[in-house]
Formats: C-alpha cells, sequence, structure tokens
C-alpha cells in the first residue's frame, strides 16, 4: 500500500489545482444536493425485541392516536394571586388557549385541561400525528403559538414532551469556537509556522462541512439522529487536525533532510498517510461495532459519524498532500521568530523524563496504576439511563415546564407511562387491569382508559409518583411488567406493554448496559490482534489492552463522580446530577480505541525500529518515546481542546460526551504513553518483543510506517539554503 500512496502523494503534490478542484466540485455538489433535497434529521429511540417497542407498534397497527408524539402545553396565571377556578379571566384564557393549541397543523387532538390542586397550574397535551408524517415544522409552529401567547396573554406558557426530544436541534455554543482557537495556538506552538498550522485546520473544517452535510443525505438510507452533527463535530475536528498534524510533520521533517517537494510529499503520504488509514480504519470499525448494541439510532449515528470520519482519512491523503505540494517551500513562511534550540530542548525534556521513569520503573508502574484504579473504582455505580428535561439550563422553555408540572402536579406527570392493552381477545381486563395498576405502589394516578374495541386496544396512561431519570421510577416499570400485569391476565387472552418515553429510555439503558461487557471484550480482541499483527508481539498487545481498560475506566469513573455524584457539576455548568446517557459509553469507548490505536502505533513503531537497529530495549524505549512526545502531546492537546469546548455546551448530554472523551484522552496520551508505557516496558526488558515462533511464521510482515520499500529519497541540491532553515525550525 505505500507504494500507491507514494505515487498518490506525489501525484498531488505535482497537480494540486487539479485535485483541489476535484475536492471543490465534490463539496459543491454534495452541500448543493443537501440544502436542495436533504432530508432533517429526527430522533427515533427505539429497538426490536423491547418491550416498548411493542407497546408502540400495537398502537401503530390499531391506528391509535396515541402512537405518535405528545407535546405538553403547561400554563400559569401571570398574577400570582390568580387561581384557575377562580379567576375568569385566567379561565377564558385557558379556554382560548386550548382551542386554539388544537387547530395546529398535525394534530389530532388536545387533552381537557388538567388543573393542579391549588389552581396555579394547567396542562393541556396535544396528541400528534405519527412521527413519520412530522417534521421539525410541526415543532416550529407549536413554539411560535406559545410566543404569540406569552406576547398578549394574562398567561405564562411553557412547553415540553416527545415533539421536542423529536425534532429539536441542539444549539450551537461558543465552546466550540473556543475549542477550535485553543487548537489553532496549540499548532502553532508546535509547528512555529502559521502556514503550516493552517493547513490542518482548514482541512478539519473543509472535511467537516462536507461530511455534516452528507447526513441529510444518507436519510434517504437510514434514519440520522439530530445529534450525530455533533458528535461527529467533535470526533471529526479532533482526527481531522490530528491526521494533517502527523503528516505534515513527517512532511517537515522530509524537507529538512533536503528532499525536493514532490518527493517529500509523496514520503509522507506513503508513511504517515499510511498510519493515519489503519488509525482512521480502526475508528470507523470500532464505531460501526455499535450495531452490536441491538439500537438502530446507535447504529445509524455510528454510520454518520464514520463517513465523516472517512471523509477526514481521505482528504488527509489526497488534498492535504496538495496544499502541500502547493505550499512547497512556503510552508514554513511566516514563522514565530525563538531560538533554534528550542525544540532540540523540548526533544532533550522528553528524554530526561523517560530516564527518570526507567530509573523509578516500579514506582511508577505501582503508583500510576492505583491512581487509575481508584479514578476508575466510581465506574462500580454507573448507572444508564436517559437525563430528563429538568436537568435542561433554567431558562429553557421544556425545563420552566418541567419544573411547573413538578410543583403543581408532582414528578410524576413529566414521565407518563403509556400502557398498551392488546383487548381484541379479552376486553373485561381493562378494569382490573387499572386497579390493580393503581394500587401499586409507584403509581400516583391512572387516566381513564382509552378503549377501541374495534381495534381490539385500550390505552391507559399512568403517572408515577417519581421523576422520568429516578430509579424508582424504573423499578416500578419493571415490577408493572414483572409482577402486577401477570397477576390479572394471565390465561385471560390479553397482553399488555409499557410504551412512552420514560420506558422506551429506561429499556434501551438495560440493552446497552446487557451488552456493553460484549462489545469491549470484541474491541479488545481487535485490538490485541491488530497490534499483534503490526508489532509482532503478544506482550505489547496485551498491554495495550490493559492500558486502554484503564484508560477508559478513569474516564467512566469522572462521568459518574461529576454527572451523577455531582462533584464539580456548578463549574461546568450543569443544573442538577444526571444517570450518564446510555448510549455514550459504548460511543466513548470506541472512538477512544481509534484513537489509542493511532497514539500506540505512532509510539511504539519507533520505538520497535531502534530496537531491531540496535537490540537494546531500554534504549529504544527512551529514544522512540522521546522522539514523539511532542508529537503525541500535541495532538492529545488539539484533541482535549476540541473535546473540552463543547462542555460548555448548554446541553447537559454534549457536556457529558465531552468531558468523557478529553478525560480519556488526557489520561490515554499522557499518563498511560508517557509515564505507564515507558515504566513497564523498562520493566518487560526483551520480553515485551516476544512472540511464539509458530505464530511468527504465519503472521505476514507489515510495515506500518511504509518506508522500507520505497527507493531512495529525491533530493533537490539547489534547496540547500532552504533546508538549512527547515532544519531549525523542525529540529526535535
Amino acid at each position: 500500500m505505500s507504494h500507491a500512496l507514494y505515487r498518490l502523494g506525489r501525484f498531488a503534490a505535482r497537480r494540486p489545482l487539479v485535485v483541489i478542484a476535484t475536492w471543490v466540485m465534490l463539496a459543491v455538489v454534495v452541500i448543493g444536493s443537501s440544502v436542495a433535497f436533504g432530508r432533517e434529521l429526527e430522533d427515533a429511540f427505539e429497538a426490536p425485541g423491547l418491550d416498548s417497542t411493542a407497546a408502540l407498534d400495537l398502537l401503530t397497527a390499531a391506528q391509535s392516536d396515541a402512537a405518535g408524539p405528545t407535546a405538553q402545553v403547561v400554563l400559569t396565571p401571570i398574577d400570582a394571586n390568580a387561581t384557575f377556578g377562580a379567576s375568569t379571566v385566567a379561565d377564558a384564557a385557558l379556554a382560548e388557549t386550548a382551542a386554539s393549541v388544537g387547530q395546529l397543523p398535525n394534530v389530532l387532538g388536545v387533552s381537557d385541561p388538567q388543573i393542579s390542586l391549588d389552581g396555579r397550574v394547567a396542562l393541556i397535551r396535544v396528541q400528534y400525528k405519527l412521527i413519520d408524517e412530522l417534521s421539525a415544522g410541526d415543532l416550529d409552529h407549536l413554539t411560535d403559538f406559545a410566543a404569540d401567547v406569552n406576547a398578549d396573554s394574562p398567561l405564562q406558557v411553557e412547553l415540553n414532551g416527545d415533539l421536542f426530544f423529536a425534532f429539536e436541534q441542539p444549539e450551537n455554543s461558543a465552546g466550540e469556537l473556543i475549542g477550535l482557537v485553543a487548537a489553532v495556538l496549540i499548532l502553532l506552538l508546535a509547528f512555529g509556522s502559521l502556514i503550516a498550522m493552517g493547513l490542518p485546520i482548514g482541512l478539519a473544517l473543509f472535511g467537516l462541512a462536507l461530511g455534516v452535510s452528507s447526513m441529510s443525505l444518507i436519510t434517504y438510507l437510514i434514519e440520522i439522529p439530530s445529534w450525530a452533527p455533533q458528535l461527529a463535530s467533535m470526533v471529526g475536528l479532533g482526527v481531522g487536525i490530528d491526521y494533517a498534524l502527523f503528516i505534515v510533520t513527517r512532511h517537515r521533517e522530509f524537507l529538512a533532510r533536503g528532499m525536493t517537494v514532490e518527493e517529500s510529499v509523496g514520503r509522507a503520504t506513503a508513511t504517515a498517510g499510511q498510519a493515519v488509514i489503519f488509525a482512521g480504519g480502526t475508528v470507523v470499525i470500532a464505531i460501526l461495532g455499535l450495531a452490536v448494541a441491538g439500537v438502530p439510532f446507535m447504529t445509524s449515528a455510528g454510520i454518520a459519524i464514520s463517513v465523516v470520519v472517512l471523509l477526514m482519512v481521505v482528504a488527509s491523503i489526497t488534498l492535504l498532500p496538495a496544499f502541500l505540494g502547493l505550499a512547497a517551500h512556503r510552508i514554513n513562511r511566516f514563522a514565530i521568530h525563538r531560538r533554534s534550540s528550542g525544540r532540540a530542548a523540548a526533544g532533550a525534556g522528553w528524554e530526561r523524563w523517560i530516564r527518570h521513569v526507567s530509573r523509578h520503573a516500579w514506582a511508577y508502574a505501582i503508583g500510576v496504576t492505583t491512581l487509575l484504579l481508584a479514578v476508575a473504582a466510581p465506574v462500580l455505580s454507573l448507572r444508564l439511563g436517559f437525563p430528563d428535561e429538568g436537568s435542561l439550563p433554567a431558562d429553557k422553555t421544556q425545563r420552566k415546564a418541567y419544573d411547573l408540572l413538578a410543583d403543581g402536579f408532582g414528578p410524576g406527570v413529566n414521565g407518563p407511562l403509556v400502557i398498551a392493552i392488546d383487548i381484541s381477545q379479552n376486553a373485561a381486563v381493562v378494569e382490573p387491569l387499572t386497579s390493580a395498576i393503581l394500587a401499586d405502589r409507584g403509581i400516583a394516578s391512572v387516566m381513564p382508559a382509552q378503549v377501541n374495541e374495534a381495534a381490539g386496544v385500550a390505552t391507559l396512561l399512568a403517572i408515577p409518583n417519581s421523576s422520568p431519570q429516578d430509579e424508582a421510577t424504573l423499578a416500578t416499570i419493571d415490577r408493572l411488567r414483572a409482577e402486577v400485569f401477570p397477576a390479572v391476565l394471565d390465561g385471560a387472552a390479553a397482553t399488555a406493554h409499557i410504551g412512552g418515553q420514560t420506558a422506551t429510555f429506561g429499556d434501551i439503558g438495560t440493552r446497552v448496559n446487557d451488552r456493553l461487557p460484549l462489545f469491549i471484550a470484541a474491541v479488545l480482541l481487535l485490538s490485541f490482534m491488530l497490534l499483534t499483527l503490526v508489532f509482532r508481539s503478544v506482550v505489547v498487545p496485551l498491554k495495550a489492552a490493559l492500558m486502554n481498560l484503564l484508560s477508559i475506566g478513569a474516564a467512566y469513573g469522572v462521568l459518574v463522580m461529576v454527572f451523577q455524584w455531582g462533584w464539580g457539576k456548578d463549574i461546568i455548568g450543569l443544573e442538577s446530577t444526571i444517570p450518564v446517557l446510555a448510549f455514550i459509553p459504548m460511543f466513548m469507548f470506541a472512538i477512544l480505541f481509534g484513537l489509542s490505536m493511532d497514539y500506540e502505533v505512532f509510539l511504539l513503531s519507533r520505538v520497535r525500529e531502534e530496537y531491531l537497529r540496535t537490540g537494546d530495549n531500554d534504549g529504544a524505549v527512551i529514544h522512540g518515546i522521546a522522539s514523539t512526545g511532542r508529537v503525541i502531546t500535541s495532538a492529545a492537546l488539539i484533541m482535549i481542546s476540541v473535546f473540552l469546548g463543547f462542555v460548555l455546551s448548554d446541553d447537559p448530554v454534549t457536556k457529558m460526551m465531552g468531558l468523557g472523551l478529553a478525560t480519556a484522552i488526557f489520561v490515554d496520551a499522557t499518563i498511560i504513553r508517557m509515564v505507564l508505557v515507558p515504566a513497564t516496558m523498562k520493566l518487560m526488558g526483551n520480553a515485551n518483543w516476544w512472540l511464539p515462533s509458530w505464530l511468527d511464521r504465519l503472521l505476514p510482515t507489515i510495515d506500518i510506517e511504509g518506508e522500507a520499500g520505497l527507493s531512495e529519497p529525491e533530493c533537490d541540491p539547489d534547496t540547500a539554503a532552504i533546508t538549512a532553515r527547515d532544519r531549525k525550525l523542525v529540529s526535535a
């Protein structure tokens, strides 16, 4: 593959305008098609085989109104002394609002207003058509309606419900821009040149724009959730900048050796580009492995994010070489002026650090392992679920509606349980089942049953005593399914299923929790096999797998401490404690696996190269890690900056993913790579490279650096003055 990449890189450097024009035309077609024909992204939180999905299927097959999403219109008099039932002004405004909201497009009907015992809060449930017949425009109509009412009504109107989960698009925050600015500064310090800094940033932004735009076209094949672009932005910016960083760094090294521009670009593409393909491929494979969860929206989000990663990889080995060829020796223009010994001193600093760790290998190995185990310990309390609207910022209408409802009716009204009963064989079960549900200690009230004997379906709306994300609510759902329903329905030729948002999220969390160990085991096995193939060792891959567990465990532990226990939640602007979002652990592990493989290959390939040359394990570890320390640290700092930028978002889910990934990368690229790896490799000695002879004969030889099979480099004797300057800029 290295020869093909070498030729591809040379072609791109020789004909840069052709390559750039091709990418521009592709971008125009994709972005233009997205604007003209793209579909809206939708959230469909369901999965086959779940009881909540069975409830939805039963209601849909019966063409029940309850099969569609709902919205809740919550009203309270602006006058603090007024109450519904006692104020004619408030009552008239309430009746007018109820009548008007029923006239909105795609609304099937509205419930009679429910009034709280103190008369201060009224609730109107708005039933919409099936979600396939709706769009984000329906949410816009509802929010515009509420804004009009709030403008000239004696009532305060707030909104929440399923419609927001289905169609609300995450808001962009300044945090993403802050993270990008931090990445710019890190690249500027790493490269010391404005042009060299600008190429990775520009490439990542271009690839991201193309990838996110393509999502609205991918929806013709699969449904993409509305939060996928934000997660893709996180991952895409990080890997796009990192991949370009590795290639640009290698290109500048080759230029400093006196190679021609075309030769340097070709070799950088063949060497660093091959590692980029390997790293990007592992990210894609791991993310696509999310299909093992059996949750369609996770699978489709994984596909969308994989498309962005693939675009970054392809752009890195085609578009970036074209820009490098176009920049030629101007890559080092507009340099930050500093003493040429600065980078050499940095390299010497890394070498001193690795020697220090090697001299105290046992202490560092035991100390760091103990520290990481302690940070990871809270993972034993990990609770997967979905945050409810009570965790949103206090100024959002969903949060205001949530608080009003909780104050007026109790916390359970924010997460009603939709119970679908198949009465096609026995309609007499509705009344005894209603009584049994109402008698359960976790149920506050049950709305009158809606019975459709022609369709053979009855629908109950049960209000729990506890909030949607409370563990007691999930326990109530489990108890109804396992004890209450069988006690009434066994032998009655009828079945009942619990649906609704709360039950659906709980079911998905349970499924993910059950399949997470299988997913982690599969990813670790893949990691072991790939690293065994690349480094021809079984010890190195085994250590990498264990260290992967330590870094991801530490990240999970931090999530539990911050989001479940509330440690430092005010620092990141978290309103209240929430469970860890059900799909985040899987996404985090998949993404971290690919990124850690990137660092692992980049670092250990240098160590192995030195070991094969000298046969000295200790010297190879010191030289290999010291020579890659600056690049790995720069790449990790870029990732951390990008991910931490998303922590500033108002959305708690975005905060969670940003903090989790930033923590994992910090642990993996610093504590693991720069402390635990050298310490353990020192302790293992030559055993690091042990491979059974029978396996050695079976494994093919892979040159991950890609330079072994290339011909002697072309050097330009006329660039001596330029390369002398380049050596000062890229000297390590």
